[in-house]
């Protein structure tokens, strides 16, 4: 029996199979089956942690031109939602943690997000510029009906009349519709929502502490229904297991209001893919090795390339196929126009308690 499959047995609810140290720390562990553990032994529940941060900033900026956006915010560091693709994982071996199971049961929050969101937008050179939140990880995770990180944010960008973004794959996202319609009638925010399947059971397995296709489908006619322009994200596109499903997703969110689509083939950056490899080897044997060899034909033959300009589409005859298959989808379905760019002129600095002399004091 091999290590992630004996391990299978003893994680429920979540997305990896293992627990492997990350690749800066100085000693590594490797669980091994000595032929005592029962084959039925009792799952055991892994307990989820969460830490405050303390950050110095909060607005990062990236100069990558294939990522749509150079400013973001992420009020989080790891993801309950468990999802075992996601390409947020290898970050947690800078934190001497695993990108395995760390990397979704023990988790970071920036408390102080707000007011240091705040503090860098009053700044007298600051320049407004799109902010995209949830780029790294997933700022509706479950952890954010307690601590309201992003509520905090939102608000902050409310009141400053600044423009945003957020990509997410939960229905907790209405929320806060009390702040998103308005700002959204005056061109200041969008909401991209993530897709990935149709099937219950493969998001069950694939990501397992995020909403239900059925509850995704919801948040993105709740955002249209109150005005919020809504971007379907089939990402990631893996072939051999959830492509064959990009029209039916793209389909069954213009039905629900989405007025636009984009998609990012399956990424497999440092310890991804032997994480992707364990998870599709316990949960989709039969597939496994087929799954792997179109990964491949689309990455040059390795199991991933980053290259920018191919490591969001991959290359070759398979990845110019899923292209040309999604842009005649999104032709046909009405989201292949460009939505605009969001207004930067309405930034301003609100006025702050005791910041102007009362004249009649």
């Amino acid at each position: 029996m091999s290590t992630f499959t004996q391990q299978i047995h003893t994680v429920r609810g979540r997305g990896a199979r293992s627990n492997a140290g990350g690749r800066y720390e100085s000693q590594s562990r490797e669980a091994f089956d000595d032929g005592w553990t029962p084959d039925d032994i009792e799952p055991t529940r892994l307990t989820t942690t969460v830490t405050a941060e303390k950050a110095k900033v909060i607005i990062t900026h990236n100069d990558s031109p294939d990522v749509g956006f150079s400013a973001s915010i992420n009020p989080y560091r790891g993801c309950e939602h468990g999802c075992i693709y996601c390409y947020a994982r290898p970050a947690h071996a800078y934190m001497g943690l695993s990108p395995g199971l760390d990397f979704e049961s023990k988790l970071f929050f920036k408390p102080d997000a707000a007011a240091l969101l705040e503090r860098e937008l009053s700044r007298p050179r600051y320049v407004p510029e799109v902010i995209h939140i949830g780029g790294n990880t997933d700022p509706y995770q479950p952890q954010e009906r307690r601590l309201r990180v992003t509520r905090g944010v939102l608000e902050v960008l409310a009141r400053f009349n600044h423009p945003f973004s957020i990509i997410t794959k939960s229905a907790l996202v209405l929320r806060d519709l009390d702040l998103l319609a308005p700002m959204a009638e005056r061109n200041l925010v969008r909401v991209a929502v993530s897709i990935t399947t149709l099937d219950r059971k493969l998001a069950r397995s694939m990501e397992p502490r995020a909403a239900t296709p059925d509850k995704r489908l919801a948040a993105v006619k709740g955002l249209s229904d109150a005005g919020v322009p809504v971007i379907v994200m089939f990402a990631p596109a893996i072939p051999g297991l959830n492509d064959h499903e990009m029209e039916a997703v793209l389909e069954r969110a213009t039905a629900a209001g989405a007025r636009g689509a984009g998609y990012v083939s399956l990424r497999l950056p440092m310890e991804i893919s032997t994480l992707f490899q364990e998870w599709l080897q316990t949960d989709h044997p039969d597939r496994a090795s087929r799954v792997m060899s179109l990964v491949r034909q689309m990455r040059g033959g390795k199991d991933y390339d980053s290259q920018w300009g191919k490591r969001m589409k991959g290359d070759g005859p398979l990845a110019a196929l899923m292209s040309r298959r999604f842009a005649v989808a999104k032709a046909r379905l009405g989201l292949a126009g460009r939505l605009g760019d969001m207004d930067l002129t309405q930034f301003r600095v609100p006025p702050q308690a005791g910041g102007q002399i009362d004249l009649f004091g």
